[in-house]
């Protein structure tokens, strides 16, 4: 359970400030309105401590020196109230409402819980139809099993929904239309909360209503407030890359271009990749099969578009009709698909731990 953001005030206006501002990231809050104990004092990731009190305490001791401590003012013209961030021994005076948009990271920071950001990776096609939606699924269904927290993001707006090619369109839960305004600082466990959770995947999906314009700011919002949390976050990319595919692009950590063996498809993917080869840290092809007779095999498909190869992806006998059943893309632990995410997942996340 997150720990209470300590609030010391008696000031009204300030106190509805940052009852609100907590409230927005999801962070608990505990108000205290005269003098907080030692222990509520230490064990609060952040005090908030109102001028008002700063000046009722003035020549007296605060608990003790601790980093976390922001003296909140409302008077830029009053310079004594530098004096009195010292005496508090606070890392920032911050004023209101100006440092507002600041001061609203700082609460979300607090908020969530400590840990290195979640692996991510995106998948997309080096022509249509090479089943990147079907791999990005398979990915996630298949970390989840692995007991990864996962959130698998629809960054196709045009792609019909990610929640239907997973059996999970009757479930409950935010779509994108909820998130195309975001912007600034979101909460990301407030983020997965509102999510629908399908076959342990935390889901951000497309729904069947009108096409909305998705911004980079909103893709960014999103993506920084998914990855906050651990383990992996995968995408499902658009070969189009608009403003919030670039900006998804910029976020990876692994991108897969799948690309079948044929050489129109091969020619369609050299732009896929150079135009995405530019935005992603590390892009790598997946050679999607088996291709036209004559095609090119894996490792000659990595050579002719100059990256390397991730691994070589069968086709799944009946996968189509699975889909249709209602039940995932690699749900099946010992399908083909299943098993190539299993030994991708197992190079990719060397570092994480079976219950990151």
């Amino acid at each position: 359970m997150t720990a209470s953001i300590l609030i010391v005030t008696e000031d009204e206006t300030t106190l509805e400030d940052l009852l609100r501002l907590c409230a927005a990231a999801g962070t608990p809050a505990e108000v205290v309105h005269g003098t907080p104990t030692a222990e509520q004092w230490a064990s609060a990731p952040l005090v908030l401590v109102g001028d008002d009190r700063a000046l009722a305490r003035q020549g007296r001791r605060w608990p003790g020196r601790r980093p976390g401590v922001l003296l909140i003012a409302r008077d830029l013209d009053d310079h004594t109230v530098w004096a009195r961030g010292v005496a508090l021994g606070a890392e920032e005076v911050v004023h209101l409402p100006d440092a507002e948009p600041w001061l609203a990271d700082r609460v979300a920071d607090a908020g969530e819980p400590p840990g290195r950001p979640a692996l991510t990776i995106g998948v997309l096609g080096g022509r249509g139809g090479v089943g990147t939606s079907a791999l990005a699924g398979a990915l996630a269904v298949t970390a989840a099993r692995q007991g990864h927290r996962t959130v698998l993001v629809d960054g196709d707006p045009l792609g019909g929904g990610l929640d239907v090619l997973l059996g999970g369109e009757r479930i409950a839960g935010s779509r994108w239309p909820a998130f195309v305004t975001a912007q600034g600082r979101l909460s990301g466990a407030a983020l997965e909360e509102s999510l629908p959770r399908v076959h342990g995947v935390s889901l951000l999906s497309w729904d069947r209503g009108s096409v909305l314009r998705l911004t980079g700011q909103a893709m960014r919002s999103v993506l920084t407030a998914a990855r906050r949390g651990g383990g992996l976050v995968i995408l499902d990319l658009p070969r189009t890359v608009d403003e919030a595919c670039a900006e998804a692009l910029a976020h990876l950590d692994l991108g897969l271009l799948v690309v079948p063996g044929e050489l129109r498809a091969v020619a369609a993917a050299r732009r896929v990749a150079g135009t995405a080869g530019a935005l992603v840290r590390d892009l790598r092809v997946v050679a999607r099969g088996p291709g036209l007779p004559g095609g090119l095999a894996g490792p000659e498909l990595g050579q002719v578009l100059g990256l390397p190869l991730a691994g070589e992806l069968p086709d799944e006998p009946g996968l189509s009709k699975t889909i249709e059943e209602g039940r995932p893309p690699g749900g099946n632990p010992s399908g083909v698909l299943a098993h190539f995410c299993a030994e991708l997942l197992g190079h990719a996340l060397p570092a994480l731990g079976a219950a990151a």
